[in-house]
């Protein structure tokens, strides 16, 4: 197995955060979640939501696909899905 340990730094430092680890625990649990969802269960304003989305989306952890007026996110990186279901 070949380790991209520029991959794996980009990923460490997007979640190194603990409300970005439970945007990632929550999205691989339900598939896909959008913002609005995410802001009633983790009780914080929709601007931290979105800013925590959006680092974790210019790392390639997560993406975003429109569904009407709502995005709804899902992980897309399999390195992290590898990752987080081990812990």
């Amino acid at each position: 197995m070949t380790t991209n340990f520029e991959e794996l730094s980009e990923i460490f430092k997007a979640v190194s955060h603990s409300v970005r680890i439970k945007i990632i625990f929550g999205l691989i649990e339900k598939n896909e979640c959008n913002v609005s969802t995410m802001v009633e269960k983790l009780g914080l304003p929709q601007p931290a939501v979105s800013h925590h989305l959006n680092i974790l989306r210019n790392a390639g952890i997560v993406e975003g696909v429109r569904d009407g007026n709502h995005i709804c996110y899902r992980v897309t990186s399999e390195t992290v899905k590898r990752m987080f279901k081990q812990l």
